[in-house]
Formats: C-alpha cells, structure tokens, sequence
C-alpha cells in the first residue's frame, strides 16, 4: 500500500515537472551558467610558464593553496583566470557580517528591511573588489619570486594579472547572482558546489587506480564507499535536524469579532553556523604549510618545526582543529542569530512561548537552548571534519570525502532540491487556481 503510494506521488510529481515549464528554463539556465564556469577554469593566466608553475603548485599544495584549489575547481593548479574563485565574494560577505554587529550604522542599515539588505549588498561587492585585487597583487608577486613560472616578470604582468584575476571573481559574482534571480538555487553555493563535484571523478578514479596496484588493501575500497554514505545520511540528517519552540498568540478582536489565538514554531537549526567553522579552521592551520611552501626550504628552523607539528594527522593538529570548529560554531551562530532580536519581534507581534515572560527571559530562554543545540551540532560538524584524518593517517587513503567539501556538496544539493519542489508545489497550485476559475466561468 505504501509502495502504491509512493509510486503515485512520483507520477505526479513528474507529470508537474513535464508541464513546468518555467522551472526547466530555469534549470536549463542554471546548467549553462555552471558550464560557463567550467570553461573559465581552463582558460590560463597570461604569461604563465605551465611547466614551471605546475612544479611550484605541487610543491605547495598541501597548504591553504590545496583547499583554494579544491573550492576553485582545479583552476588554481591551472592559474586560470577564474583562480580567485568566488572565495573573496565570501570573505568580503562575513566581514560584512561581522560589521553589521558592531558598526551602529550598519546594524541600523540591516533593520531597515529590502531597502537596507540592497545597500549592504552594494558594500559587500565593493569590499570584494578590494579583496579580489589585495589577493590578485600577492598571487602575481609570489609568481614572480617562483622560478621561471613567469615568462616577463614586471609591472605589466603584475597589472595583467590582477585585471584578469579581479575580473574573473567579479564575473562570477554577477553569474552566481544571475543563478539565483533566474536559475535554481542560491548561485554562490552552486559555484562552489560545481567546483567541488568536478574533482570527485578524479579522486575515485585515483582511488580504484591504488588499488589495482595493491598500494591499498582491496578490502579498503568498498568500505571507504560505505562509509562514504553513511557519513552522507548522517549530515542529511543532521541538517534537517531542528529544536522547534512553540510559539502563542492571543486572541484579538477585530470589530465585533473575536478571533481565537493561532500556535507556531520557532525553529532552531542544530547547525546554525553552516560550513563556516570548518572553513575557517581549515584555512587557519594550513597557513604555515603555505608559507613553508613557497619558501621551499628557505625558512627559520621554527616554521619547519610548526609545519611538522600541524601536519595532516598529527595529534596537535586534530586537536587545534577539533578546538578551532568549537570556538567558531559559537562565534558565527551568536553572529547570525541574536537571541534579544528574536524576542522583541515576538513581543511586538504578541507572540510568546508558554511558561516564559516576554522580553528579557525569553532571549535568555531561547539563549539558553541555542547553546545547548550548539554543543551538539559542533560536535557533530567536528566528528565529521575529523574522520577523514583519522582514515588518512591511519591508512594512508589520500582519497578525501568528507569534512567541509561533502558538507557543502550535500547542503547545496538539499537546499537546491528544496527550491525544485517549492516550484513544482507553486505550479500545481497555479494548475488548481486555474481550473476553480474555469468552473467559475462555466457556472
């Protein structure tokens, strides 16, 4: 019976994809602006050796340029002119948010509603620009100091290849904003998530080659895979999971009328903070691997000894890392959601949880268990972040799923399969609305 069920709602659910036609232009959009995105990470930086410049990369890549190059695409390891990526766009959006919690102006600005978030954004794509061209200046320089990656070192270089660099992230600005006004799903995480998906074909292929050559045992393999899901139903899970509190409203009259009071909820994502933590942490401990990197050898005797130190399965750096997604789980969520907002706007429109005394003990009340969630949700981010280390160093698989990469592939893939179904949802009820006006005519 359940089957039969089933089986029904997905021939509906086809049948209204077949005839939303609105939708599938905008999925057909979509997948050009991504393969627009594709081609532009091939498209190499001009006067660049590529010989010479793919000996320094592979010299460095296990610093934070590993993990640019991985959210880029692999056009990092190409110096493509798309090698920025959307990464600046990002920076530029969280200083913009951490701003707008201590600069009054701006905190005025994002209470003022579409007119303020309008002006914000037009902050946020300045402060990109700037970070696009800081970036850009460092990247041509570094080129230069590499040997014979660069065929004319100089000025012209330098101003070819931060126009070519800042153009590249603001042209992919613009796609991810035309994805998200015209395509399906947020255009940003799209660009991210395309460029994370377009190296996990070589990564598997990788993996089967070590085992045809019994580098790995044959065993390992299908586990790694098993595992692989799992771990995928775990953050499925654990992204959909909500701390829902319950919310009353008052009965009000309207004239002589007296409408009874409604109930809702207030829902609490367990991982308010998303993919930033491990981003964050992630980006942190790999700058001494950079920096000892590019100096190839040259460096003090300390820095050798911290990069050893912070290595990838080495205990310090599991548990810096492990320390740095808790702090920054609790840093971001008490950014993005304040506990004292919340509670006004439920104050103003007379809603309020049951037990609890509007105003002040509500925020504390609703402070109280979004720390509680918090605890649970960097925990979990930090169990998931640290299971491919531990299989690394443990088998020497460097095959890497998990962590931050699968935890914005599997996001972006339920945030974008959510917006599908809303859009299948508002056609069928445009479908419904039309066929009760025909009736109407009809009578």
């Amino acid at each position: 019976m359940a089957s039969a069920a089933e089986q029904l709602a997905s021939n509906l659910n086809f049948s209204a994809f077949a005839k939303a036609e609105e939708l599938k232009k905008r999925i057909w959009f979509t997948l050009g602006a991504l393969l627009v995105y594709r081609f532009g990470t091939y498209i190499p930086l001009p006067g660049i050796n590529p010989a010479a410049f793919a000996q320094a990369f592979s010299q460095a890549q296990s610093g934070v340029i590993g993990m640019f190059n991985m959210f880029a695409g692999g056009a990092v390891e190409r110096m493509a002119i798309f090698a920025l990526g959307i990464m600046p766009y990002i920076s530029a959006s969280i200083i913009m948010q951490l701003m707008t919690t201590v600069v009054p102006t701006l905190e005025a600005l994002k209470k003022e509603g579409e007119q303020g978030r309008k002006v914000i954004n037009q902050y946020t794509r300045y402060g990109t620009v700037l970070l696009a061209i800081a970036q850009s200046y460092g990247i041509a320089v570094g080129l230069e100091g590499s040997a014979n990656v660069v065929t004319d070192p100089g000025w012209f270089f330098r101003l070819s290849a931060v126009l070519s660099l800042t153009g590249g992230t603001m042209f992919l600005m613009w796609l991810g904003e035309q994805i998200t006004s015209r395509g399906i799903g947020n255009g940003i995480s799209l660009i991210i998530f395309a460029g994370i998906v377009a190296g996990l074909p070589t990564a598997l292929v990788s993996l089967f080659e070590l085992g045809r050559q019994d580098a790995i045992a044959g065993w390992l393999i299908p586990v790694l895979l098993i595992l692989a899901v799992g771990v995928i139903a775990l953050i499925v899970f654990m992204e959909r999971a909500q701390r829902r509190l319950l919310i009353q409203y008052p009965k009000r009259q309207v004239g002589n009328k007296m409408f009874e009071g409604n109930t809702s909820f207030l829902p609490l994502k367990l991982n308010t903070a998303g993919v930033i933590p491990p981003i964050f942490a992630s980006s942190l401990l790999l700058i001494p691997a950079t920096i000892a990197g590019f100096s190839a050898g040259s460096g003090p005797a300390w820095l050798t000894t911290v990069t050893t130190l912070l290595g990838h399965g080495q205990p310090l750096y599991m548990i810096f890392y492990a320390a740095m997604i808790v702090f920054f789980c609790f840093f971001y969520t008490a950014i993005v959601f304040s506990p004292s907002e919340t509670a006004d706007n439920l104050k103003r429109h007379g809603g309020f949880i049951p037990g609890i005394r509007p105003g002040e003990r509500t925020a504390q009340f609703i402070d109280h268990v979004l720390t509680r969630i918090t605890v649970l949700g960097a925990i979990y981010i930090t169990a998931v972040c640290l299971l491919p280390e531990f299989l690394i160093s443990a088998t020497g698989v460097p095959f890497y799923f998990g962590g931050t990469s699968l935890l914005i592939v599997v996001s972006v893939t339920m945030d974008t399969v959510s917006q599908i179904q809303g859009h299948l949802l508002a056609h069928q009820y445009e479908g419904l609305v039309k066929k009760a006006k025909l009736r109407g005519k009809r009578r």
